[in-house]
């Protein structure tokens, strides 16, 4: 793997922006799923529900499939013959490509660069969810040598993918609740977090919601809460129950959201995405399953999971939806049919995704969209 220390960055141009999701991709990157600690009884009912994902995106798109050299085994047997899967060696800690891959950026001629922040597992020693990550901070570095992509090194400043939605236009989505939280870049102002995002996403405006989801592990990654449809256009997770704890949450962020206006003054559309009405937990027999390293964050019984519906995936012909199944079929139907009217355009592809869910995140979590266009400058 690089060595992000001696990365060769090129010096940072002006002109590259990070495109939105729904913009066309060249490809995604994943990561196979191992980690016992997030991935109960071996990974095998969460590599079922990556191999959907993985197919219903290599439909139109190349997928990049990370995986260590013990589980190449595995990964080839499951995916390695489907057209438009690549698998390649890589040695990760865990599975979460969204947070530790890079993120893409490209001007307006095509060009295509990556930008390589630094990971410190959610939180480092201030509220980190394992306790070595040297793994995935590399990958990034790692992933775009690899591929030919010229390199923005913003370490050591920290940041998931997760943490921001691009509307490809100049307005960039976060969360306060994460961005600022103690254990990402505690000796940065607000000020001066929003002026690295400007900087390395070329955005123009940053809009700050307040909260993520209830109880994500990830200090309330935007991804789960709130995306970008479309340039002016936003999907909002909430509840009509006001004594969820999510209730006032996702009112916060309505609040700021209907009195917001873009990077192009427009006034922004929000679309409400109910989230599933019944919760979902951790049972006895999935807390039977893992198996926790010394220092890494350890699940319970009755431990509430933030589920989530706007932890969906665009790929170039599909919304890859979650599905949690159960109790939640009658909410995974509406889910569908409100994002059906909301994207005409594309398939509508729901994924049973509890066992994505078991280890902490969700679909768009374990995926990176790679943008289209050219990996040297024309």
């Amino acid at each position: 793997m690089g060595n992000v220390e001696t990365i060769k960055s090129v010096p940072l141009a002006d002109g590259f922006y990070m495109p939105g999701e729904f913009e066309p991709h060249r490809g995604t990157i994943m990561i196979w799923p191992e980690r016992p600690g997030s991935w109960p009884y071996g990974a095998k009912a969460a590599r079922c529900a990556f191999k959907k994902i993985i197919e219903t995106i290599a439909e139109s798109e190349e997928v990049f499939v990370a995986v260590s050299k013990e589980g190449y085994g595995s990964a080839f047997e499951s995916v390695g013959s489907l057209e438009n899967v690549k698998l390649f060696v890589s040695e990760t800690d865990d599975a979460w490509a969204r947070d530790v891959a890079p993120t893409f950026v490209k001007n307006k001629d095509g060009s295509v660069r990556a930008v390589n922040w630094r990971f410190n597992a959610w939180g480092g020693t201030y509220n980190g969810l394992y306790a070595s990550w040297a793994k995935d901070d590399a990958f990034a570095v790692f992933f775009a040598e690899s591929e030919g992509y010229d390199i923005y090194d913003a370490s050591p400043f920290v940041l998931e993918g997760g943490s921001i939605h691009s509307d490809g236009e100049g307005t960039v989505l976060v969360t306060s609740e994460c961005l600022l939280s103690p254990g990402r870049n505690p000796d940065l102002k607000k000020e001066e977090i929003e002026e690295k995002l400007k900087k390395y996403l070329g955005a123009e405006k940053i809009i700050w919601l307040p909260d993520g989801i209830y109880n994500d592990e990830t200090d309330g990654h935007v991804d789960n809460i709130c995306a970008f449809l479309k340039p002016g256009e936003v999907v909002l997770a909430l509840t009509d129950d006001e004594n969820d704890p999510q209730y006032a949450l996702s009112m916060n962020d309505l609040k700021v959201l209907e009195n917001e206006t873009d990077a192009k003054g427009r006034k922004i559309i929000v679309h409400k995405l109910p989230i599933p009405k019944n919760h979902v937990f951790i049972g006895e027999e999935d807390l039977k399953g893992y198996e926790f390293e010394e220092g890494e964050d350890e699940r319970e019984v009755g431990e509430r999971l933030a589920a989530s519906y706007v932890n969906f995936y665009f790929s170039n012909g599909a919304v890859v939806l979650p599905a949690f199944g159960g109790e939640n079929e009658e909410s995974d139907l509406e889910a569908a049919e409100i994002m059906k009217r909301l994207c005409p355009d594309r398939k509508i592809v729901q994924i049973p995704a509890r066992d994505i869910l078991l280890g902490g995140g969700n679909i768009h979590c374990i995926t990176q969209q790679i943008p289209y266009g050219c990996k040297t400058d024309k």
